[in-house]
């Protein structure tokens, strides 16, 4: 016996069982399958698959204005570690929105990872600038020790004026000059925190839906099982008998 498995994007609702409801139209719960919604017309489609759409551009579109609102500061601090980190992100982001649209749960299943991964991070970043567990703000811990640059914030946070002190009378530091900051209304670290924090919430509301549609979409594989993939007598076969008049032999008279 031979199982015959089409193409998901053939599927049609007559082949699937429960995917019409009593007045043979395409059950809600059926709607956002890749296969059967070829075969709607557009107003009959779920609504699930639309809010599923717009829940992910929603949720990615915010974590992609986050992440390159920050890449740009810690690119005007030069703080290597994040802007790393930042690119990685935006890369993850990028592909759970194309795996959401094209419904691959794989792709999802890797971004929901990197979001706890994200968290994980970005709870390292606070606890750096609140200066937890021996950690010091003053460090060269983020820009890999290859420069003494802080956060960018720490000279242009808001209500912060910078001074410069000309260092000539000082031997040796002739070109050099004293940079001093005052008047901060918000101390640079607090504004870090904060947007880490913020990363934190998206992150976190990004990962709930992702468990959330692979769910959704693992269930839907179920339910429709391959037309018959797995099942142990399938719905679609080919006998492999051979017949009498396939390989009877045909002898014409001389």
């Amino acid at each position: 016996m031979v199982r015959h498995c089409p193409d998901f994007l053939s599927e049609t609702p007559e082949s699937q069982p429960g995917a019409l409801n009593g007045n043979g139209a395409v059950n809600p719960r059926f709607s956002c399958s890749p296969g059967l919604r070829a075969h709607q017309n557009p107003s009959e489609i779920g609504s699930c698959c639309n809010q599923e759409e717009n829940a992910a551009s929603s949720c990615c579109t915010w974590q992609l204005l986050a992440a390159l609102e920050r890449q740009v500061f810690d690119f005007l601090g030069y703080q290597w570690a994040p802007i790393l980190a930042n690119f990685l992100h935006i890369i993850i982001v990028i592909l759970g929105l194309f795996g959401t649209i094209q419904y691959r749960p794989r792709y999802i299943v890797v971004y929901a990872i990197w979001t706890a991964i994200w968290v994980t991070w970005n709870i390292f970043i606070i606890c750096f600038y609140l200066e937890v567990g021996g950690l010091s703000k003053d460090s060269e811990l983020l820009t890999f020790n290859i420069s003494r640059h802080q956060s960018w914030w720490s000279e242009n946070g808001p209500g912060c004026v910078r001074k410069e002190a000309s260092m000539s009378g000082i031997k040796g530091l002739d070109n050099h000059s004293y940079i001093s900051v005052i008047g901060c209304a918000l101390e640079y670290r607090y504004i870090e925190v904060m947007h880490s924090s913020f990363q934190i919430l998206i992150a976190l509301v990004g990962f709930v839906y992702a468990c959330y549609v692979v769910s959704v979409f693992t269930e839907e594989e179920d339910s429709f099982d391959f037309i018959g993939g797995f099942d142990p007598f399938p719905l679609y076969h080919v006998n492999e008998k051979p017949t009498n008049l396939l390989f009877k032999q045909t002898y014409l008279p001389a």
